[in-house]
């Protein structure tokens, strides 16, 4: 229970890579705030998961875009716990497609969600972490903000932009003690890799030296980790979890 009594919030919680970060965080003993967006019942059943797991936990709807539901989002989260020991930005979308047949909106709400929305719950929830002087912030990035991807310029230029921000913000909290690290996930076992065709899961498992996807859990290993004091003296940094598709 490496995390006990520290109090987490990770955007996007209630599905795939980020329902298995909240659930490992709470495995830990973390307390954990599950921010998302649409589906109510997914969210609780997250919620009854941890609070099975022995941990406290708490949902809220909450637009990472929007820097009035963001601000209200931290003062809940304040008011509820007292403060904030960890926070995972892994809220993201994608709106894929060739940029010359690419609308204006679909580029937009994608930067947005992915970096708007990572700078916004940086910012405030970095000043509850400032008054404490400590706190652990994981971005979660993608191999496509290192790499780029066809018909993903937007997707791309999001999670780029991501890595960007996290350097960024490590050096200007450094001096309170707040470490900010990124994740770059490769190909991972969700939802939306489910829906892909079975041609071409393969010719992208041929492009990762390992041979094959890997699972969120593997993600969520990482981010307890650079949650936790073992990774004290490590910040600003980019770390791939991609099975060896960018080395």
């Amino acid at each position: 229970m490496i995390l006990q009594d520290q109090v987490a919030v990770v955007t996007g919680g209630s599905r795939g890579i980020g329902r298995a970060i909240a659930l490992m965080l709470a495995k830990e003993g973390a307390s954990v705030v599950i921010n998302y967006t649409s589906s109510d019942d997914k969210a609780k059943e997250v919620q009854n998961e941890i609070e099975a797991l022995g941990s406290r936990a708490m949902i809220y709807k909450a637009d990472v875009s929007n820097e009035k539901s963001v601000e209200e989002f931290s003062k809940a989260v304040k008011k509820e716990f007292g403060k904030i020991d960890i926070l995972v930005n892994n809220a993201g979308i994608t709106r894929d497609g060739l940029v010359m047949r690419m609308k204006e909106e679909d580029f937009m709400s994608v930067i947005e969600i992915n970096l708007k929305g990572t700078f916004l719950c940086s910012k405030y929830f970095g000043k509850l972490m400032m008054k404490e002087r400590k706190g652990k912030i994981v971005n979660i990035s993608s191999v496509v903000g290192v790499m780029g991807n066809a018909g993903q310029a937007n997707y791309a230029a999001s999670k780029a932009g991501i890595i960007g921000l996290t350097k960024s913000l490590a050096k200007e909290f450094a001096s309170r003690k707040i470490n900010i690290n990124a994740i770059a996930p490769g190909f991972i076992e969700t939802e939306m890799t489910k829906k892909l065709s079975e041609e071409v899961k393969e010719n992208y498992s041929k492009a990762i030296p390992l041979g094959y996807y890997g699972k969120p859990e593997d993600v969520a290993n990482l981010v307890v980790f650079l949650s936790s004091s073992s990774s004290n003296y490590i910040t600003g940094q980019v770390i791939h979890v991609d099975g060896g598709m960018v080395m």
